[in-house]
């Protein structure tokens, strides 16, 4: 897929593409493990578990052989504090808040579809990027977590548009791969939670270095 075709619809993964949101992850991730009596997780440990959603990092968090009941406490617990506790550590990454606006602006859909679930995704982007979105998803009943397709595709039809006009932002390899499984373009960024390299070997169509670069395959108005 050449690099320079223009889209008219973005669709964005939320942790490690448009917010920084791992610092307020840790602080949640371990709040829960304290509560269930299970020892705390460092900054990289928990880096190491996300992208998979909220089951897969608590899964991983919580102490080797722990029986899948106690790990669901601790879900439900981290999804409690989580809508509790005020992520005044998160922030949108360089760029991000004017680029989407002139997006807007030029008359693009935006939307987001993250593994995060659902309503943690619509409490963050009311605290860090309000009103900037006409469609948000996260993970849920309704919305299987990426890869699977059908969370992307339901975004891109809720929009009013098509995969071929489409590109997906995200910053792991499941991104580029939910992507591609839509038939839109997948962009990966550099400055996530996974490495450029990762991305690059994923498959990325275009690898942006400044979010503000998004705005070089937008139509120009």
């Amino acid at each position: 897929m050449s690099d320079k075709k223009s889209f008219d619809t973005f669709i964005f993964d939320l942790d490690g593409t448009i917010l920084d949101t791992l610092p307020d992850l840790v602080v949640v991730t371990n709040e829960a493990l304290r509560e269930q009596g299970f020892p705390e997780r460092t900054h990289d440990e928990v880096l190491g578990f996300v992208g998979n959603g909220l089951v897969a990092l608590m899964y991983q968090a919580v102490p080797e052989n722990t029986p899948k009941d106690i790990a669901d406490q601790a879900v439900a617990c981290w999804k409690r504090f989580n809508l509790e506790y005020d992520n005044h550590l998160t922030a949108p990454y360089p760029h991000v808040p004017e680029t989407l606006a002139e997006l807007r602006r030029r008359g693009c859909k935006l939307g987001v579809l993250s593994n995060k679930f659902d309503g943690g995704v619509h409490k963050i982007i009311a605290q860090c990027l309000p009103g900037l979105f006409d469609v948000e998803h996260g993970e849920c009943e309704e919305i299987p977590r990426k890869p699977n397709p059908a969370g992307l595709l339901r975004t891109i039809e809720e929009l009013g548009s098509t995969p071929e006009r489409t590109a997906y932002l995200g910053d792991s390899p499941n991104d580029i791969l939910v992507a591609h499984r839509a038939g839109a373009c997948g962009i990966g960024v550099s400055w996530g939670y996974h490495t450029a390299q990762e991305m690059r070997d994923a498959g990325s169509d275009i690898m942006l270095e400044s979010f503000s670069d998004l705005l070089k395959y937008a139509p120009e108005v």
